[in-house]
């Protein structure tokens, strides 16, 4: 081991208060702003109980404010989770698969009925002897 660094006492007191910070997980964050929301206690002495700041007690009650706001206006987007990605992954897949199906056998057709016809989806984008439907 190395010799020890000396550190004045605030800087150690500092990184001890850092090392111990508290973790609140979203219920704790939900029941401390609804404690608050209540009104039967003043904020500070809430803060004072649960060991945070009335700072982090008030972006707390933001975040919670506006997010109900948003879920009642209905702007929230849900992330889908990988599950729900590949059954509609694999929809789009079997769709898009039979649909091009459907047009390959409409265009055999065309072609076995008169040669010189030619049918294409995008009409002018890319081939240049297509015709539309």
């Amino acid at each position: 081991m190395g010799p020890k660094t000396k550190q004045d006492p605030e800087s150690v007191v500092r990184e001890i208060k850092r090392n111990t910070r508290r973790k609140f997980n979203s219920e704790e964050k939900i029941r401390i702003v609804l404690e608050g929301l209540r009104g039967e206690d003043s904020i500070a002495s809430i803060c004072r109980k649960e060991g945070i700041a009335t700072g982090v007690y008030y972006k707390w009650s933001k975040a919670f404010l506006e997010a109900g706001k948003r879920k009642l206006n209905g702007d929230t987007i849900r992330e889908a989770d990988s599950s729900e990605v590949s059954v509609t992954s694999a929809q789009l897949q079997r769709v898009c698969g039979s649909r091009l199906f459907e047009v390959s056998i409409i265009d055999q057709h065309f072609k076995s009925v008169s040669p010189q016809s030619h049918f294409c989806i995008f009409p002018g984008r890319h081939c240049s002897r297509s015709r539309s439907i």
